[in-house]
């Protein structure tokens, strides 16, 4: 059972447009009415299609109707799912805003409690260097201040990574997400694989970021709930751009009754902000694939599949 995910559109409130629109309806159908009458149309137009019987020309007024009403109906239920989806919009948007203010709360405590701590540490040594005359007392000051600045430092990579993977601007991507195989399999003791082709470059932060932290979120349920034993992770090109592919062999759910996470919300967010497509692929007892489509520009896509003409494709076991 496939679940594709798209952008939603936009709240769109009353306006005073929708009743200009309607007023100009209940004219046209007053002015029709005025007309008629005083011209006599639909005499006129009923001898017109006795002319034509063997045509069955007369039937067209009460199929124009029927036409109507249909469209009349038509126009219905796409309000309706119209109402739906901006209702569904609207949800979205309050789980994002919840996840915007969890992810603040959280880096302000982690700002609060460890690295105001570790700067704290830092000035009352300093001040007591200030203060001391003995060269014993000021080695021994800043032997302490040492190890503080180290895990200050350690602190200030921890969040820098939370805001963005360290690791895409020092590996670059396909390095960046071997490592997070690697990593994932450490942890999780399951085997996981990373197929790509070779070379893979050029296509600019926005996509590296967008693929980094969508296979993350993938390994990051398959971890939570799939209980597999293998997951292979696969970059490959398509005619429109780029397809991230995760698969697992876990226990897979029903796409249709599950409520899915704030993490699926945010892989799938990122994936259309870059007008691209993600999409969850699974079957209970049969395993999960989530799968991401970036449509990249034509020059930017020539340039990338150019730095990658000269090589195969390589496969990475974790």
């Amino acid at each position: 059972m496939a679940m594709t995910h798209r952008p939603f559109p936009a709240r769109i409130g009353p306006s005073s447009a929708a009743r200009s629109d309607l007023a100009w309806v209940l004219a046209g159908t007053v002015l029709t009415f005025v007309l008629s009458s005083a011209l006599e149309l639909q005499e006129q137009l009923a001898a017109l299609a006795a002319r034509f019987e063997a045509w069955q020309a007369d039937e067209i007024p009460l199929t124009l109707i029927a036409l109507s009403f249909g469209l009349a109906w038509y126009a219905w239920r796409r309000r309706a799912e119209a109402a739906q989806l901006l209702a569904h919009n609207r949800e979205l948007a309050h789980q994002l805003i919840a996840v915007q203010d969890s992810e603040r709360l959280a880096v302000a405590r982690e700002l609060h409690d460890d690295l105001s701590q570790h700067c704290t540490a830092i000035r009352i040594e300093a001040a007591y260097i200030q203060r001391t005359q003995s060269g014993a007392q000021i080695a021994a000051a800043a032997q302490r201040v040492a190890p503080t600045a180290e895990l200050l430092q350690h602190s200030v990579r921890r969040l820098l990574r939370r805001l963005r993977p360290a690791e895409l601007d020092e590996l670059g991507l396909v390095a960046a997400v071997q490592s997070l195989c690697e990593a994932w399999q450490q942890r999780s003791g399951a085997a996981c694989t990373f197929h790509h082709p070779d070379g893979l470059a050029g296509l600019g932060e926005a996509v590296d970021a967008t693929v980094y932290r969508v296979a993350q979120e993938a390994l990051s349920n398959v971890m939570r709930h799939a209980q597999a034993k293998s997951v292979h992770i696969e970059l490959a090109w398509i005619p429109t751009g780029l397809e991230l592919r995760v698969e697992d062999d876990g226990l897979g759910f029903d796409t249709g009754a599950r409520v899915h996470g704030l993490g699926l919300l945010g892989a799938t967010e990122r994936a259309a902000a870059l007008d691209g497509q993600l999409t969850v692929v699974s079957i209970p007892g049969a395993g999960t694939c989530v799968r991401m489509r970036l449509p990249l520009r034509t020059s930017r896509l020539a340039s990338a599949r150019w730095a990658t003409a000269a090589g195969a494709p390589q496969e990475s076991a974790a």
